[in-house]
Parts: structure tokens; C-alpha cells; sequence
């Protein structure tokens, strides 16, 4: 109950800051997804009720101001970032074949797996006509140049499904993509658009960096421990899908052969009622507690990324972010 107060706390923190600008953001978000199409609207609509606590956008305007100032352009930006993101929730879902997120039906769940699919990309190419309307084109570079690195990281994680012997490193590479490079080149952006120093926009893409990988362990290892009413969307996904995460891979190199081969049986089921038994396995070695010491080291690494910025109200937040992405495994 503390660490949920602590974390109402950040974010009341975050809204205190960032008010304004953030409610700018979203207004730049929905004007640009505006339609005359009903059924269009109608999505729309649906996915902003399961849209969550604005992370990249927060990470944008953060780093800005820790770098020197937001300007207009971090609005529209932040709002870029918030689109790609919604765009790959909407079709994570499809590959997930996930039926909520956020206590409400997934888009695939409520209308079809072709509606979540046009929408994704619908989310996509109007992220890129946003970021087109800047002076600049670095942001476009950059986000497409991110946006390819997401999807390389979907598809290998599909690729790798399957495979029971998958280690750690590929895990953490895997991972680094998919759910790490939005958040780097989002601190990235911040920090380049503000015109800050080589020195400290690639400080602050390494914090992203880490404080992603830190976010996804933690979230994996949701998947398998965590409870629906508490974080809210479709859980044991991973192992339905015979995608191996940290906990699992931890829990194989922690058993011998035998209690091995009984735990790549039960993924091999690709069954929710194979979950307990899994967990029952968990139990019996450090693969929890494994699995959480390693997303608090990489929230260490982060919050050392932070030391070449100077002390201000935005370092702060940055700094308890990096607690507040974890604290949900704890």
C-alpha cells in the first residue's frame, strides 16, 4: 500500500510540473486524430479509455526541461511519441490475441483483428505526418529510425517464440528494442530539441534506455505473478505464447534437468491452467526475487545517467521515476 502511495505521489508530482503542458500534448494528440469517419471515432474513443500514464510523453518534456527549456516543438513531439506508443499497444494486443487492457476490452476484442491492425497504422502514419509539420526533419528521422528498431524488436520476440532455450542476453536484447528505444530516443528528443549539449542528450538517451529495460522486466514479471484487477489488462500472455521472459529463463537455469524439462512442458501446454503449477516452480527457486534485483539494477544505471544534469525540479522527477517503474513488482 506504501509503494502504490509513493507512486500516486511521483505522479502527482509529474502533474504538478507538467500540467499544462502535458493537457497541450493531448489536445495536439486529438486534434491530429480528428475523422469524419463514425466507426474511426469510435475507436479512437475506446483506446484512450486503456492509453496509461503518458510515460514517453512525460519522458519528452522532462528531459527537455532537465536540459534547459520546452519549447512548442516538445508539444508536438510528445504527442508523436504518445502515437507510436498507442499504435503498438493496439497491435500487441492482435498478437497477443489479449482481450483487455486497462479493465476495458482490447480493440481486436471489442471490434475485430483487421480494425485493430488499420487502426495501428492509422495510429502510425499519422505520428509521421505530425512530426513532418516540424522545421526540422530530425524528429521524423529519428522516430522512424526508432520506430523500425520497435518493430524489429516485435518481430524478433515472435521469432524467438517457441524457443525454450532462449538466454538472457537475447531477452535483454530483445527488449532493449521493443520497449526501450521509445523511451531512449524520447529522452533523446527532450533533451536535442532544447539544444542542450552532445554530452547530456546522450545521458539522458541512456536513461531512457535503462529505464525501459528496467519498466519491461518489471512488466514481465507481472505477467506471470500479477493479478488482472491489478494491473489491468490480459496476464499470462507470455507463457500462452511460449514467449520466454527473465523470470522463466531465471527459473530454468536455476533447476535441474529434470524439473527443467517439467517446466518447459507446462510452456509447451500453452495453457492457463498450467500458470500455478509454473508458479509453484517459481516459488521453489530465487527466479522472482532474481527477476527484480535485475530491474533494479537497471534502475540504478539510470538514475547514474542522471548525474550530468544539473540539480533542478526535473532531474528530481526523472530520479524517483526510476522507483516508480519498479515499485510494481516489489
Amino acid at each position: 500500500m506504501g509503494e502504490q502511495l509513493a507512486g500516486q505521489e511521483v505522479l502527482a508530482r509529474v502533474e504538478a510540473f507538467l500540467g499544462d503542458e502535458l493537457r497541450e500534448v493531448e489536445a495536439i494528440f486529438i486534434k491530429e486524430l480528428e475523422s469524419k469517419v463514425p466507426c474511426v471515432r469510435d475507436i479512437f474513443a475506446h483506446v484512450s479509455c486503456f492509453r496509461g500514464k503518458r510515460l514517453r510523453p512525460v519522458l519528452l518534456l522532462l528531459s527537455a526541461s532537465a536540459a534547459r527549456a520546452i519549447e512548442k516543438q516538445h508539444l508536438v513531439l510528445a504527442a508523436v511519441v504518445e502515437m507510436i506508443h498507442t499504435a503498438t499497444l493496439v497491435h500487441d494486443d492482435v498478437l497477443d490475441d489479449a482481450e483487455t487492457r486497462r479493465h476495458v476490452a482490447t480493440v481486436n476484442a471489442r471490434w475485430n483483428t483487421e480494425s485493430s491492425v488499420l487502426f495501428g497504422d492509422y495510429l502510425f502514419t499519422h505520428a509521421f505526418h505530425l512530426a513532418s509539420s516540424l522545421e526540422s526533419t530530425e524528429g521524423c528521422r529519428l522516430i522512424g529510425r526508432a520506430t523500425n528498431i520497435v518493430c524489429e524488436g516485435e518481430l524478433a520476440q515472435i521469432h524467438e517464440r517457441g524457443n525454450l532455450e532462449l538466454g538472457e542476453e537475447d531477452y535483454l536484447r530483445i527488449i532493449d528494442a521493443k520497449t526501450a528505444e521509445l523511451c531512449a530516443v524520447s529522452c533523446y528528443l527532450g533533451s536535442y530539441f532544447a539544444g542542450a549539449e552532445p554530452a547530456v542528450t546522450e545521458s539522458l538517451e541512456q536513461f531512457g534506455r535503462s529505464l525501459g529495460i528496467a519498466f519491461q522486466i518489471a512488466d514481465d514479471l507481472l505477467d506471470i505473478i500479477g493479478s488482472e484487477q491489478q494491473v489491468g489488462k490480459t496476464l499470462g500472455s507470455d507463457m500462452e505464447q511460449q514467449k520466454l521472459t527473465l523470470p522463466v529463463i531465471r527459473l530454468l537455469d536455476s533447476v535441474d534437468k529434470a524439473q527443467a524439462a517439467r517446466v518447459r512442458d507446462l510452456l509447451a501446454q500453452q495453457k492457463q491452467d498450467a500458470l500455478p503449477e509454473l508458479l509453484a516452480c517459481l516459488e521453489q527457486t530465487d527466479a522472482v526475487e532474481y527477476t527484480r534485483q535485475r530491474a533494479r539494477e537497471y534502475a540504478e544505471t539510470a538514475r547514474r545517467h542522471l548525474d550530468a544534469l544539473p540539480q533542478s525540479p526535473a532531474q528530481r522527477i526523472l530520479t524517483e521515476l526510476t522507483d516508480f517503474v519498479v515499485q510494481r513488482t516489489f
